[in-house]
């Protein structure tokens, strides 16, 4: 078939993220990747800002990936974690328990970050329900968050602007608070946090957890806060004997400019959701890893069973790509590639913070934002050419324009994504005028 035929098929049958088979979205075929690039049908190479959904840290086709997943798929591509074990999975959660603090101690394999979310929430409330603390079915979390698409995780997300209010009536209720503000720790302000501390405060005995982004609210806004925030959670959450998860499945390995965003908070959760960069984009692996007192709660009932098992679970080939990644990450000096990035980041999109319809240009680690006083959603029946014309791949949302690249990217080719967004504000605040000109 050729590319006609594959596109027209697609538009006509297969569902795309967040899109409607009745009004499909502008597709562009890929045919191979490797380093930062895309390599389309038309025979176009186009430099890959989003790491496919913050996932190929390493770019794509990296040979040491590569040839740890060939070794393993002519050993065995799965086999049940039911009553069996493998190399694979008992080495990555040696990684795991390694790379993260001391005190989280048990790994839980799971399909995807949406399902580690999953894990965790279950975890948090079978913690309580093993010691007979029947009140405490709640979890608490603040609003512009995402934490994953099924239906637990739908549940704490923000339940106005986040993208599942459609499904309000049927999730099951959690509470929301303010959303953190501070920037920096300098500027902390303990009415940052005065609304949680009302809440857990009079609601702790039906509270069971709370689960948040740590330092970096992803899909719910590309929102940065101060690392306070998080210490002064911490403190709250032990004392009204509250839970704490972070979901780190966008922050983990080093995004943010350390391995985990808790690190440089100096907290630990008792919960920690982990994924996308897990297998540097090769497959879909996530973990959820609790310490020793969620462990020890789960077994108060005296049987310990945390009733969650995907046929997937601990997959081989996944897990043998995930040790790979995590070796190829302490190879290097990717905090030096990150710094690298961000520097890049600050120096060459904080100029377009000085444009009309531009609210604010954020950058931390990785994570470059260029926020618009607009909403896109008239413009993306044009705006996805004009990006891959670019030379570039960046998939905008709501009212921003955003990138995660590899950290293997250089600084030529970052600045190719940074020249492009500088030429996507250009063009939205042309079309912009055009269409007040025309009304």
């Amino acid at each position: 078939m050729n590319q006609l035929d594959n596109l027209a098929f697609d538009a006509a049958h297969l569902w795309h993220p967040y899109s409607s088979v009745m009004n499909p979205p502008l597709l562009h075929e890929v045919v191979s990747a490797d380093g930062v690039y895309l390599t389309l049908k038309d025979g176009r190479r186009v430099i890959d800002g989003m790491s496919s959904w913050w996932s190929t840290i390493h770019g794509y086709n990296h040979p040491r990936l590569n040839q740890a997943a060939k070794d393993q798929i002519d050993k065995m591509a799965h086999v049940m974690f039911g009553g069996l074990t493998h190399d694979p999975a008992v080495s990555l959660a040696r990684r795991l328990i390694d790379m993260t603090d001391e005190s989280l101690q048990y790994v839980f394999l799971a399909d995807s970050g949406s399902i580690s979310v999953e894990v965790a929430i279950k975890m948090a409330l079978q913690y309580w329900i093993a010691q007979d603390v029947t009140d405490k079915h709640t979890l608490l979390t603040v609003r512009s968050g995402y934490h994953g698409d099924t239906f637990g995780a739908m549940a704490v997300c923000d339940p106005i602007n986040g993208m599942h209010s459609k499904f309000s009536g049927v999730l099951p209720k959690h509470i929301f608070a303010a959303a953190p503000t501070c920037r920096d720790d300098a500027d902390w302000q303990d009415s940052d946090i005065a609304e949680v501390r009302s809440i857990l405060e009079k609601q702790h005995q039906q509270i069971a957890a709370v689960i948040i982004e740590p330092l970096v609210q992803g899909a719910g806004g590309m929102r940065f806060y101060c690392p306070r925030y998080l210490r002064e959670l911490r403190k709250l959450c032990d004392q009204y004997g509250v839970l704490l998860i972070f979901d780190e499945i966008a922050t983990g390995f080093g995004r943010t400019g350390s391995l985990f965003a808790y690190e440089e908070a100096g907290v630990v959760p008792d919960i920690l959701c982990v994924g996308k960069a897990l297998t540097a984009g090769y497959m879909t692996l996530a973990a959820t890893i609790c310490n020793q007192t969620v462990a020890d709660g789960i077994a108060a009932d005296g049987q310990g069973v945390l009733m969650h098992g995907p046929t997937f679970m601990g997959n081989p080939l996944a897990c043998r790509v995930a040790c790979e990644s995590l070796d190829l990450l302490q190879s290097y000096d990717w905090q030096a590639s990150v710094k690298t990035i961000e520097s890049q980041l600050k120096q060459q999109l904080s100029p377009l913070a000085e444009h009309e319809i531009v609210k604010e240009v954020r950058v931390k680690g990785a994570i470059g934002v260029v926020e618009l006083t607009i909403t896109l959603d008239e413009h993306m029946c044009w705006l996805p050419k004009f990006i891959v014309d670019q030379g570039v791949w960046i998939r905008p949302f709501r009212h921003m324009i955003y990138i995660m690249p590899p950290y293997i990217i250089s600084k030529a080719e970052l600045q190719v994504l940074t020249q492009a967004i500088g030429n996507m504000v250009e063009a939205i605040a042309n079309a912009e005028q055009k269409t007040l000109v025309t009304d």
